[in-house]
């Protein structure tokens, strides 16, 4: 981390000090429980809870000064060091901002270079990121977000963890409304930015997919004319956002369009679900193949997206596709496979859902389940708006085209997945609805069998990985009374 005083503090937040002004905090935490000693603890409002009841359980873990908008005494009245501001988590952003320019500054004195790399979409970012920080990480000190920390508090909090011998600083970047994306450039200045693709995911939120899209291309609007634009050609309102940009456009495709400069040449996917193709790069390097470890063929535009931006960073060829042909997946339940003792495969991909990220999930169940019995535990996909009961009749509808052996609907949100389903297939037993997880569980635990093959798939607060993760695991030996009886 870059160090500031808690006087820089106060002055970079226009905050007011009310600490010893010398004061120099080592890490910055949200969350109480991760304080450890030299933290500085940002005590923000949030949904659930206010960070402010929380601040002497951070000082009690190490913590040595506070972001807060209110005072906050301890337990015998004496005020905790403080730097006071009007919105904690904005006082982070301008935090985050000082830290990216004096990490620039300190690496110009050395003859060093700092290099920013966005990335937003609407489904495949935290792989693409995964993926191109696997690859930088072979050429110089790398720092990409834990997990999907891509809004206005995990960016910074990426940030934080730069300091001067970063060579690449990998940023997500999320967005529910228009501003959102532009507020995160803004803040990080990248010198690459990688648009994946415009979908309906938060299309209620921001009322209507061209407002998505208008989101997303901020990233390319904050370029520089020296910075790159990395974008999907096979997204026609992708391809459309070269004209936002003054920066060098590099377009991919999975598709064999003509004009991407990056290209899957013959792709592929081998017996286990995994890409392969030949990738073109500007220059028309020979021999560059990748077998990618990672499942489903929908993966191929996030290994072209990673190799793309990569290559703008200055990776040679060979680098790139050896190590986009080594990597699996870094994040949690994204296509994450379990293969259990008794011969039942699952694969969790349900951290988060949308039209199109469950489309391809089914389509990759399908693939791969030729010969088996196949699952689909689907739960809603939220923040479609008055779009969701047709996008979910659309997924019932497919599962049944796919010939997809059994589909366990989870919860109320999902029923017009259910009932399209129904109509479309005229299924019996093969096709049950779930109020909860747990009756879910309940009917997966009694009817899997050995060589069946069973997909999870929803949005994230639906919950469906935890129960993607419970079956997961091999079956215990314990009485029919007890079957169950840890809940989720």
């Amino acid at each position: 981390m870059i160090a500031f005083t808690a006087a820089e503090i106060a002055e970079i937040t226009n905050g007011r000090l009310d600490a010893d002004p010398g004061i120099t905090p080592l890490s910055v935490v949200t969350d109480s429980r991760e304080a450890t000693p030299g933290s500085l603890y940002v005590a923000k409002p949030g949904e659930q809870a206010d960070g402010h009841d929380f601040v002497a359980a951070a000082f009690s873990r190490g913590a040595v000064l506070v972001l807060a908008e209110r005072p906050v005494s301890g337990p015998d009245g004496e005020k905790y060091p403080a730097v006071m501001v009007p919105d904690a988590v904005l006082a982070m952003g301008a935090l985050a901002a000082e830290a990216v320019r004096r990490i620039r500054s300190a690496k110009a004195a050395a003859d060093g270079v700092l290099t920013v790399i966005g990335i937003t979409g609407s489904a495949g970012k935290t792989t693409t990121k995964d993926l191109l920080a696997g690859i930088l990480a072979q050429h110089g000190p790398t720092v990409a977000p834990q997990g999907s920390y891509n809004g206005e508090v995990g960016v910074p909090l990426t940030v934080f963890r730069a300091d001067a011998d970063t060579r690449y600083l990998v940023i997500e970047m999320g967005a529910t409304g228009i501003g959102h994306i532009r507020y995160l450039a803004d803040m990080v200045k990248p010198d690459i930015g990688v648009v994946l693709g415009v979908g309906t995911a938060h299309a209620g939120e921001f009322g209507g997919v061209e407002n998505i899209a208008q989101a997303k291309g901020e990233l390319l609007e904050a370029l520089a004319p020296a910075g790159t634009a990395i974008i999907n050609l096979d997204d026609e309102r992708v391809a459309a956002m070269r004209s936002r940009t003054d920066a060098a456009v590099l377009g991919f495709s999975a598709e064999g369009r003509a004009d991407a400069a990056v290209q899957a040449i013959n792709p592929d996917t081998n017996a286990e679900g995994n890409p392969e193709f030949d990738l073109l790069l500007p220059g028309g390097e020979a021999g560059l193949h990748v077998s990618s470890r990672l499942i489903g063929s929908h993966h191929t535009g996030n290994l072209l997206a990673a190799a793309a931006a990569a290559f703008a960073a200055g990776v040679p060829g060979r680098d790139i596709a050896a190590s986009l042909s080594t990597q699996t997946a870094a994040s949690r339940w994204r296509m994450e496979r379990t293969e259990r003792p008794d011969g039942v495969t699952v694969i969790n991909d349900a951290y988060n859902a949308n039209p199109e990220s469950m489309r391809a999930a089914l389509r990759t169940l399908a693939d791969l389940g030729r010969g088996r019995r196949t699952w689909a535990v689907l739960g809603a996909m939220l923040e479609l708006g008055s779009d969701s009961i047709r996008e979910h009749t659309a997924v019932g509808t497919q599962v049944v085209r796919l010939n997809i052996s059994r589909l366990v609907v989870v919860g109320r949100e999902a029923r017009a997945l259910y009932v399209s389903a129904v109509q479309e297939g005229s299924w019996g037993d093969e096709c049950v609805f779930a109020e909860t997880a747990e009756e879910a569980y309940t009917i997966l635990d009694a009817e899997l069998e050995p060589g069946d093959l069973v997909l999870f798939k929803s949005s994230n607060s639906v919950g469906l990985r935890h129960l993607g993760d419970r079956i997961a695991l091999p079956p215990q030996s314990v009485q029919p009374a007890d079957r169950g009886s840890n809940l989720l």
